[in-house]
């Protein structure tokens, strides 16, 4: 569909990292793997897909930060607010770090959401919003 998102395609520091945080994630969500190559790995939900690609040595020594200029992050829809407290425990299991612990998971009275980060860094949001 016109403006519809087709897809993200980010570049990672190691791809196998990147592609076991990716495809548990993802596949939470209902993406199913799409295509695997020797410099990357994409998923796919409906019409969009989700890429990473490994990011050749001549590039990597220039860190990412979430707060320069570019991507900030990528924010995902969740179905309800059990669904977020859900995801929640599950990334406690998998050990993996929870941002702004002390404001979440209530952003606003109207969103409801859990923040955490990919290998790289990269801020992932999961939302609930209202309908």
């Amino acid at each position: 569909m016109r403006g519809q998102l087709s897809h993200i395609e980010i570049y990672v520091s190691d791809l196998e990292r990147s592609s076991s945080f990716w495809g548990w994630f993802l596949g939470e969500l209902g993406y199913t793997s799409f295509q695997r190559w020797d410099k990357g790995q994409s998923w796919k939900l409906g019409a969009t897909y989700f890429v990473i690609v490994q990011t050749e040595d001549d590039f990597k020594a220039s860190s990412y930060h979430r707060k320069n200029v570019g991507l900030n992050h990528v924010a995902f829809h969740a179905e309800s607010r059990q669904d977020v407290d859900q995801m929640i425990n599950k990334l406690k299991v998998k050990n993996i770090p929870i941002l702004y612990p002390e404001q979440h998971p209530e952003v606003n009275s109207q969103n409801y959401a859990v923040y955490f980060e990919d290998p790289d860094r990269i801020k992932v949001e999961f939302v609930s919003t209202p309908k």
